[in-house]
């Protein structure tokens, strides 16, 4: 996975870890709380930690993002509330981990294995896509960013909101695919396949490896040990 000039450019390429939190992740969270199969949701844990080692040896930017909101709930929108509640995971309710999808909580934070390190950036996101109500686009634009490389959760809500969010800022974006996961099994496939069509819209979808391998060349380029 190379780009049409040559290897990609570390320095103008960021990793986009999207919504790896214990509310999605764990059973005690508010994705368990909504019905939604949670070991499914954490599968892609393993890749993305290969991801995120790989991305900070090369000295890449790499970026967390979380959805949640404010403790008093001033930027849920209405609607979202109703979804929830209609799901049976009322944002803002008590669960093991604390208030679900509440900044500051327990269930809110990272899962264990995909932490931040310092230095990296976090954006805390009330919406599903990365871009909205956040300072991503000025993170991005002050360290040049031009391609991101996409993981996390979940497949069909927040990785395709952010991606198209990207893509219509301008950015050269790759999805990983077997580091993402859906909500549902029969989502995964169509929801990258729609990922290709007009000769990749929204990007490039490749394998854990590829990226990998991409990286190694593309570190090997630059001189980076």
């Amino acid at each position: 996975m190379e780009h049409p000039d040559g290897p990609m450019d570390l320095a103008t390429t960021a990793l986009l870890v999207i919504d790896m939190q214990r509310d999605f992740c764990s059973p005690q969270g508010y994705a368990a709380r909504a019905g939604l199969d949670v070991a499914r949701l954490a599968q892609p844990i393993a890749r993305i930690r290969r991801l995120q080692d790989a991305a900070r040896a090369a000295g890449m930017l790499v970026v967390h993002t979380r959805e949640g909101h404010r403790p008093d709930l001033s930027d849920c929108p209405p609607e979202k509330m109703r979804r929830s509640l209609r799901a049976g995971a009322a944002i803002g309710s008590t669960g093991p981990m604390g208030r679900l999808l509440v900044r500051g909580e327990y269930g809110h934070d990272f899962i264990d294995e995909l932490q931040p390190v310092a230095g990296e950036v976090v954006i805390d996101k009330p919406g599903y896509g990365a871009f909205h109500q956040t300072d991503l686009a000025q993170v991005l634009q002050s360290r040049t960013i031009r391609q991101l490389i996409l993981c996390g959760v979940t497949t069909e809500v927040c990785v395709h909101s952010t991606l198209r969010e990207a893509v219509d800022r301008g950015y050269a974006c790759v999805t990983v695919g077997d580091a993402t996961a859906a909500s549902d099994p029969a989502l995964q496939a169509p929801a990258l396949a729609m990922l290709g069509v007009e000769g990749g819209i929204f990007g490039a979808v490749v394998a854990t490896d590829q990226l990998l391998a991409a990286l190694r060349a593309a570190s090997t380029h630059q001189g980076i040990a």
